[in-house]
């Protein structure tokens, strides 16, 4: 008698496997990339004769270009010769430089990046130009902001967002979490006060490496939670909230605040795709484009995949 049941029951196993096996495999992979693309922490600029450009961690902050956003190629670096500016940060000559943010705008390079070392609030963001962003062609404009044991929030992971004539800048990880401030356009220095724009408790508080973008009337903060940089064993997801204003206000898909902890997952591990995180997002021809690396067993790797915004919520695709 308890034979129906129990096939029912095998049933009703199978099937709800196959539901979850359909919904894993429909998370879609990175799209197709080639040539040198072990990156970390990438952002991609294109230019005015369309060529993408990506830089991504490291010392003297590695560039790569490709012609058609597939086949990507080392150029070189933003620092040849190294930053010794940034030493009393990184604690070492010519150590590594963290998360840059590239925009471009009006035939010009704006690229910010960070010094720092792991747990340190001993940081700082610095600013560079370029007309060309070929390796060596950057002209250093200094020190941006900067942190200290003193401060509540760290000053890593800068990104810049442009409204009109109105400079945004987004930065920070951990401690008290996601801050923002204005930037004066003719230096590139911060001006008026300083907001909170995403903050958790969870994890020991990990969340970083936000970026801001304008899609319709809304401005998503994009971030990246949980632990990063442990190879295949990262954790680290992309998630978001929106608001009406890029000051501050966002809140998650439920209505949770980001600074409640509040946070819509746009891509986790899937597959063999583990920790996608250090995403930039950028418009192209073909529409919303978001930048990211993720590990596989042989390295860290350059994600790129398009974002469908129809619903009022950002989905990869």
């Amino acid at each position: 008698m308890l034979q129906q049941p129990l096939q029912n029951m095998r049933f009703l196993s199978v099937a709800l496997a196959l539901i979850i096996a359909a919904v894993v495999s429909a998370v879609p992979g990175p799209g197709v990339v080639t040539g040198d693309t072990a990156v970390h922490d990438p952002t991609m600029c294109k230019d005015k004769n369309g060529k993408y450009w990506v830089f991504s961690t490291g010392q003297g902050i590695p560039i790569r270009s490709s012609t058609d956003r597939t086949a990507f190629k080392l150029e070189g670096k933003v620092w040849p010769n190294g930053a010794s500016w940034t030493d009393k940060y990184t604690g070492k000559s010519n150590g590594d430089l963290w998360a840059p943010d590239c925009y471009y705008s009006g035939g010009t390079f704006f690229l910010f990046y960070a010094a720092s070392t792991f747990g340190s609030q001993n940081s700082a963001i610095f600013f560079a130009t370029s007309t060309t962003g070929a390796p060596g062609s950057f002209t250093d404009k200094g020190l941006v902001t900067s942190t200290s044991s003193s401060n509540n929030y760290n000053a890593i992971d800068p990104n810049l967002l442009i409204v009109g004539n109105t400079w945004y800048l987004s930065l920070g990880s951990f401690w008290t979490g996601i801050k923002g401030f204005q930037l004066d356009p003719s230096t590139g220095k911060p001006q008026g006060s300083v907001t909170s724009l995403a903050q958790r408790t969870a994890n020991g508080g990990a969340i970083e490496a936000s970026v801001v973008y304008k899609n319709g009337n809304f401005y998503y903060l994009f971030s990246s939670w949980d632990k990063c940089c442990a190879g295949t064993s990262s954790t680290y997801n992309i998630r978001v909230g929106r608001s009406s204003s890029p000051n501050g206000g966002f809140v998650d898909q439920s209505g949770v605040a980001l600074t409640s902890g509040g946070g819509t997952l746009v891509l986790g591990s899937h597959d063999k795709i583990i920790g996608p995180g250090g995403q930039d997002v950028f418009d192209d021809t073909d529409g919303p484009i978001l930048v990211y690396h993720y590990y596989t067993s042989t390295g860290s790797f350059l994600g790129i995949n398009r974002l469908d915004f129809s619903s009022g919520w950002p989905v990869v695709v």
